[in-house]
């Protein structure tokens, strides 16, 4: 029976429809994602894929709009669930703690998008439900983030100029100090991939 799990989180392509994509702290998340999932199979280990909805809306998170779906060069394998959330992490609205539970697993290893807010959000719920959780920061998606009191329609220029914008080096930097020795252990792809044998 598997004792861990990695949990791949929003990894879709709504985030690539923004214009704010071309400024992602991690361009090769498909690849960084890739290699956790080929160790964690590797392993023997459980790989959930979850996927954010926000149906009715006419966003780019609508499902009517097609986008709610993996980013090309993802894919499950049989036995791999998917679930669909409709809240920032990936337990409240989903059976994922049913599905670790019924497994048996009790180390949760996160990856996605984006850093700062479903995949930490993720970690901290599972910490508080008593999983040991693992942070993969450079397996994680974050953008240049405004200032609060940026107005709604500012533009994407407006932003990027603005010198309250947080960069995605704060944003991981505070991120990562916030989760490590409270919620997570903070750990690189290579430090995950690289306790796999090879021959696994």
């Amino acid at each position: 029976m598997n004792r861990a799990a990695l949990v791949v989180i929003d990894v879709q392509e709504s985030f690539r429809q923004r214009p704010i994509w071309a400024y992602a702290s991690q361009p090769d998340i498909v690849g960084q994602v890739n290699r956790l999932v080929d160790a964690a199979r590797r392993r023997g280990d459980l790989v959930v894929w979850v996927l954010h909805a926000e149906a009715g809306t006419g966003g780019l998170f609508d499902p009517a709009r097609g986008h709610v779906r993996l980013i090309e060069g993802l894919a499950p394998v049989e036995g791999e669930p998917t679930l669909v959330k409709t809240s920032h992490n990936a337990f409240t609205t989903t059976n994922l703690q049913q599905l670790l539970t019924l497994a048996g697993i009790r180390e949760v290893a996160v990856c996605g998008i984006r850093t700062e807010q479903c995949v930490e959000t993720t970690t901290r719920v599972g910490c508080d439900l008593g999983y040991e959780m693992t942070f993969v920061t450079d397996a994680t998606v974050t953008f240049p983030i405004p200032h609060r009191d940026v107005p709604a329609d500012a533009s994407l220029e407006e932003i990027l100029a603005d010198p309250r914008t947080l960069s995605n080096e704060e944003m991981i930097a505070r991120t990562e100090y916030a989760l490590s020795g409270r919620f997570a252990t903070i750990r690189t792809v290579a430090e995950v991939t690289n306790a796999v044998p090879a021959g696994v």
